[in-house]
């Protein structure tokens, strides 16, 4: 199973890609929301995990051209250190499937990808 990984911090890039390639997944890098698109057309991941504020397009509008443009069902995952709760129902009501606030552990993360993949299995 491929999945996306849209963050611009470099340091949880690669520690959310480690821990990910570990459980056995195929893991996509995007470093901005333009690219996250790009690779999502491309390569129709099984899951997305995308940061909130990145280059080009946010979180939240990557979540919006998903759902309302590419009308897809792929579960979504925001990972954000804005936790504001005006922010979490915005990216629920948009259509995100879940929402971790950072700094968080790389076993919760895996745990929820776990989950939401099983739904789709």
């Amino acid at each position: 199973m491929k999945v996306l990984v849209c963050e611009d911090d470099e340091m949880v890039l690669k520690m959310v890609e480690f821990r990910l390639i570990k459980d056995g997944y195929e893991i996509l890098l995007a470093n901005d929301g333009k690219e996250a698109i790009e690779k999502i057309k491309t390569h129709a991941p099984s899951l997305i995990i995308t940061d909130i504020m990145m280059p080009y397009l946010t979180g939240l509008e990557i979540v919006h051209e998903v759902r309302s443009v590419m009308k897809l069902k792929t579960p979504i995952i925001i990972v954000s250190s804005i936790g504001l709760e005006k922010t979490v129902l915005e990216a629920f009501q948009l259509g995100a499937d879940d929402f971790i606030t950072k700094p968080f552990s790389p076993n919760e993360l895996s745990v929820r990808v776990k989950k939401l993949l099983m739904g789709i299995n």
